[in-house]
């Protein structure tokens, strides 16, 4: 509905609702004889008028405030009412208007000069005297509806410039503001993205159900995480100030005041903003970790960049260095061990043979066994020959003595021989004793040789388990120098900031409505 239609609805209703109220037209200004009978129609219309008036001020829908409102003041005027539409019909029967506050407290003092005292309380006169209505004329009804229509008028003004003013003072001005840093004060900013993957070298046939997670994300998301970690940190952040001076890069004059660190900034604000700088972020559906270095100019970021990979391939080597470090250490050791072990027993079979001084107790065995054996068959020979002299009617004595003189000799030499072979000469060990501890250093050796070739093999196996563990950095997309500023995003910071400051001033808003509905009901 317009404004107008508005308007011209709201004089009607109040004409309708004067004429209900004064239906006695033409009534004498002068007082009335109270024993004049009145008219009957006049009767009829002072029994039926406050329904009636009633239902018109039901038709004015008033709000629940301006109900309450008309109640506190029907109260203060100590009028007794039966509901909060009954308290506007006997305040307008009284030419009171209970939606103008000013004029309220005026007619309440006039017209009611014992109202300092509660009006819940008894009254100790009664006054004998009833008020009665007084008529008003059509020229007086049309300016208090005008008078009425002008304040609601006015009030609206006044609202709706009160809601501009503090739109623009809460919500435009500040918007302003921002929009003015982002685009003219802010020092533009250089990003350098970079994306990298961690990978091992472990091989791709290797059997059995562990190989399957081996070539997944899952066998380096772990490692990911800690590189992200790992750039993420103090430390890192430390490194790249000592090397690169990070904090002298944000203290340069060309930062704007907002973004510019102090000259005695401390370490946790410097890593605050190194925070802010840096974002580091890990994919695990795709094992990636994407970085971006943001610096004042193209050449730091980039060579932020590539401090911070190169921080990160020394992290990622260190992870797994121990690991690497104690299986070649213990499989080293070992070799080492077993090497060293074989050195002695082969020492110790060169000092048995220079200190026996037999190069091969086989070969010496042969060899006096052989002695023995050609004793032997001499000696048999010579007891033939005995044998052949003894048959002879006449044996030659002298023959026969030496002949058996030489088997005795030949024989104690056998004997000799054998007993140096089992017990050794005197002062000397026998052949038996050198036999045995020979082949004992040889079999010790031969052991000492089986042990070097497992300790080597398990040196070969570790070596190729340690490469296996070994973690290296992929840079699927390597930083490059920027030419072009990246931040501040001027209009979606200006955007961002116009929705912030709007939805702080509607919570406001909102906030104080609800408190002085509740204060005021």
């Amino acid at each position: 509905m317009p404004n107008n239609e508005r308007k011209q609805h709201a004089v009607h209703q109040d004409e309708a609702a004067f004429q209900t109220q004064r239906k006695v037209p033409n009534i004498p200004t002068q007082p009335i004889d109270t024993q004049t009978e009145l008219p009957s129609d006049l009767n009829t219309a002072q029994e039926t008028s406050p329904r009636d008036e009633i239902e018109l001020i039901k038709k004015e829908n008033l709000t629940g405030r301006q109900l309450r409102i008309a109640r506190r003041i029907a109260q203060k005027h100590g009028l007794q009412t039966t509901s909060d539409l009954d308290a506007v019909r006997l305040l307008r029967g009284k030419g009171i208007d209970p939606f103008q506050a000013s004029n309220n407290m005026l007619k309440t003092a006039a017209q009611n000069p014992l109202s300092g005292t509660p009006s819940n309380l008894p009254a100790t006169v009664r006054s004998s005297e009833v008020a009665k209505a007084e008529p008003i004329d059509h020229a007086q009804r049309q300016l208090d509806v005008h008078q009425i229509q002008k304040g609601l008028v006015k009030r609206r003004r006044r609202r709706i410039a009160a809601l501009i003013t503090k739109l623009i003072c809460f919500i435009v001005i500040p918007t302003f503001l921002a929009g003015y840093y982002f685009y003219r004060v802010a020092t533009p900013m250089y990003a350098s993205f970079t994306e990298f993957v961690i990978q091992k070298s472990d091989a791709p046939s290797a059997a059995g159900a562990s190989s399957l997670l081996k070539g997944s994300l899952l066998a380096t998301a772990q490692d990911s995480i800690s590189v992200q970690g790992y750039l993420s940190s103090r430390d890192a952040m430390a490194r790249l100030d000592q090397e690169l001076d990070f904090k002298q890069a944000f203290q340069d004059d060309k930062v704007d005041i907002l973004q510019r660190l102090d000259p005695d900034v401390t370490n946790e604000a410097t890593y605050r903003a190194y925070k802010k700088r840096v974002q580091i972020g890990f994919d695990p559906t795709e094992g990636i970790i994407k970085m971006e270095v943001v610096a004042p100019s193209p050449e730091l970021a980039y060579n932020f960049s590539k401090a911070l990979i190169s921080y990160a391939e020394q992290n990622v080597d260190h992870l797994t260095q121990r690991l690497r470090k104690d299986q070649m250490q213990g499989a080293s050791t070992a070799y080492e061990k077993a090497e060293n072990n074989f050195a002695n027993a082969q020492d110790k079979i060169v000092q048995l043979q220079e200190q026996l001084g037999v190069l091969s107790p086989e070969g010496e065995i042969a060899a006096q066994m052989s002695l023995i054996q050609q004793i032997e068959t001499d000696i048999q020979l010579r007891q033939l020959e005995l044998i052949e002299l003894i048959d002879n009617p006449r044996p030659n004595q002298t023959k026969v003595s030496v002949l058996e003189r030489s088997i005795k000799n030949r024989k104690d030499l056998v004997k000799r021989l054998r007993l140096e072979m089992t017990t050794g000469a005197q002062g000397e060990s026998s052949l038996a004793k050198i036999t045995a501890e020979l082949q004992a250093a040889q079999a010790q050796l031969v052991l000492r040789q089986e042990l070097l070739g497992v300790s080597l093999l398990q040196l070969e196996t570790a070596r190729v388990e340690a490469n296996r563990q070994t973690r290296y950095l992929s840079l699927s997309v390597p930083p490059v120098t920027p030419d072009e500023a990246s931040y501040p995003k001027a209009f979606e910071n200006t955007a961002l900031a116009a929705l912030v400051f709007a939805g702080l001033f509607l919570m406001a808003s909102l906030t104080a409505s609800i408190l002085r509905e509740q204060v005021t009901g």
